[in-house]
């Protein structure tokens, strides 16, 4: 195994962004990816432009209570919340639709837990980088040395060879345990395990084997391809390094730290989230809609499976994007240019003078999307839950809630 320290990788990290195709998203773009009800929906996370200059101080904000109200209206919405945050400080929370399908249950409360999907990915990529910079490993160490069971057991195909940066990024050619694949091959949209169940507990290494026999998206490290199993193979070996579990290194490295007292990582069915909040629903092969609030926490995982709030995901992309978190060579990692990645995703949005970004992700029954100014002084979190496959107009919905919340005057 290669020790080689934070010194090699953070030469290493500089020297490849170099050379890559930036990509950042687009609130407007958002409906391609969020079309599918899968955690691999939030391909943004690891897009993110660097920090710019100070801007001026915001246009007033618009209210997050009506804006809410407003996404509760969009087809196969069943509720939706949202809080926004200037410079750290609540300017506005909201609350829309009910708890429960059918206008059930009362309105969620606006700082109700809900699960935060791919977005996951982003703070497990922070812990990834904070045991590079002790030195535990290095982002070119090879996944085959930091994790030899999946050799051993030839779960990952040319794990000699793929890295640690290419996890990071998508770029290793490992193909997603999410989606069914299509007869002829090409990726699905349906989920690839039932829905339903809520009760088997899958291990990390059950999740590799589903894509052990679909075909490599690439040559390690030759272009982007979005897969769930990257992070499903990061937690596992942020485990080995530090022999703790993933739920321990996240509340010591993050949640803690920054004061993310209502955030945590369930990973053992049927946990679910704590405290009244929205419940999604998603239809089964007959059509009919079921309750998907317990939905498999053993297969989200290191991929999707944090439950937090407005004001504890608001929390952490304000201290990652303000360089709280990482050394500037290895948050460079994750937000240097990227190799090209869908077409449907590029772009910025230009909002009363700055440039907000956008990071997302989805499961059967919810979004959860966090929009931010890379400078880190504001954000706006916001969770739906659903009641349809298609959550494309929910998504759009979320982008105009956006607008009228930070460009009110417009």
């Amino acid at each position: 195994m290669d020790r080689g320290g934070p010194r090699r990788a953070h030469a290493a990290a500089a020297s490849e962004g170099d050379r890559e195709e930036e990509r950042v998203v687009s609130y407007k773009n958002v409906r391609s990816p969020l079309r599918k009800a899968g955690l691999a929906a939030g391909v943004a996370m690891l897009m993110m432009a660097q920090a710019g200059p100070a801007i001026a101080a915001p246009e007033p904000v618009g209210s997050v209570q009506k804006a809410m109200e407003e996404v509760a209206k969009a087809p196969g919405v069943v509720g939706a919340i949202g809080g926004a945050y200037v410079d750290g400080e609540s300017v506005g929370v909201g609350s829309g639709g009910s708890r429960l399908l059918g206008g059930e249950g009362g309105r969620i409360p606006a700082d109700a837990r809900f699960r935060i999907a791919s977005q996951t990915k982003q703070m497990v990529a922070t812990v990834v980088l904070k045991l590079v910079e002790e030195g535990r490993f290095g982002v070119d160490d090879k996944l085959g040395d930091l994790l030899p069971v999946v050799v051993e057991k030839d779960l990952v195909e040319r794990a000699d060879e793929v890295t640690v940066r290419q996890m990071l990024r998508h770029t290793s050619g490992i193909p997603d345990w999410y989606s069914q694949p299509n007869p002829d091959g090409s990726e699905g949209e349906e989920p690839a395990f039932d829905v339903f169940d809520f009760t088997t507990h899958y291990q990390p290494l059950d999740l590799v084997k589903w894509s052990r026999d679909r075909p490599r998206t690439g040559e390690p490290g030759e272009k982007w391809s979005y897969s769930n199993t990257n992070y499903t193979l990061l937690g596992m070996i942020i485990e080995r390094a530090t022999g703790h579990d993933l739920t321990a290194e996240l509340h010591a490295r993050l949640f803690g730290p920054l004061g993310m007292t209502k955030t945590y990582l369930p990973v053992k069915p049927p946990e679910g989230i704590e405290g009244p909040h929205g419940h999604g629903y998603y239809p089964d092969a007959t059509g009919t809609l079921r309750d998907v609030d317990r939905f498999n926490a053993s297969i989200a995982g290191a991929a999707g499976g944090v439950v937090s709030t407005t004001h504890d995901v608001s929390a952490f992309q304000r201290a990652f994007n303000q360089g709280r978190l990482l050394p500037p060579e290895l948050q460079r990692v994750l937000t240097d240019r990227l190799p090209a990645g869908p077409q449907s995703l590029g772009g910025t949005r230009n909002v009363c003078g700055d440039d907000l970004y956008i990071m997302g992700g989805t499961a059967p029954g919810m979004i959860a999307m966090t929009f931010y100014s890379a400078d880190g002084r504001r954000q706006l979190s916001m969770s739906v839950t659903l009641s349809s496959k298609d959550n494309s107009g929910a998504g759009q919905a979320m982008g105009r809630a956006m607008e009228t919340i930070f460009c009110p005057s417009s």
